[in-house]
């Protein structure tokens, strides 16, 4: 398998999967089918077939797929299957409630450290963390050789951030800054800006 061939916008939708069949899992639901996930996601149940293929055959005619082996194989594809350490940079608010949210643990997440360049709030504690300056942190993300960083500084500040978190060796940057950043290819940044949401949906309001 190879996933670069595999358009973005499939590899986006299995999240949504994983998460419909972790529910179903919690209902304690055994066996589920591409029509009952569709209606769950509003997505068409030939479309999740479609996408589940592109990864092998998980599924058998009549009978539908296998909650546990279908959650298990969605995980192994996210690369979920042991828990990935994060970096967050930017002790806001918005960086505080991340800081504190106990729902990464059980989706492959854990925030290993903090970051700000505030001298006002550099050295204080959130939650079970200690807020680390900026300064260190090429240095220290490097050690820990972390790979993923959630970003919740300023837009101003968000590039020269970005930069700083490519030289520690992260990969992947999960971004609240209204900004485009500009990185090396193999860097890979999803953004999320809940202004721009905002404006998409009130398009569809009179």
């Amino acid at each position: 398998m190879e996933t670069e061939k595999i358009p973005d916008i499939v590899i986006g939708r299995l999240p949504r999967y994983l998460q419909a069949l972790q529910r179903l899992q919690q209902e304690k639901k055994l066996t589920t089918n591409s029509k009952e996930l569709g209606e769950r996601l509003g997505i068409s149940a030939a479309q999740i077939r479609k996408d589940l293929s592109q990864f092998g055959e998980f599924g058998k005619q009549g009978t539908g797929y296998s909650v546990p082996f279908l959650i298990n194989k969605l995980q192994s594809i996210l690369n979920v299957t042991s828990v990935w350490d994060i970096v967050l940079v930017g002790m806001g608010d918005l960086g505080h409630a991340l800081a504190r949210y106990q729902g990464f643990a059980n989706h492959g997440f854990r925030v290993a450290m903090v970051f700000d360049n505030d001298p006002q709030i550099i050295g204080r504690q959130v939650g079970s963390f200690t807020i680390q300056d900026t300064t260190d942190l090429v240095e220290k993300v490097s050690q820990a050789g972390i790979r993923v960083a959630m970003l919740t500084v300023p837009a101003s500040a968000a590039q020269e951030v970005a930069e700083k978190l490519v030289k520690a060796g992260v990969k992947a940057i999960l971004s609240y800054a209204p900004i485009t950043l500009n990185l090396p290819v193999d860097v890979h940044v999803d953004y999320i800006d809940p202004i721009l949401k905002l404006q998409h949906m009130t398009y569809y309001l009179d």
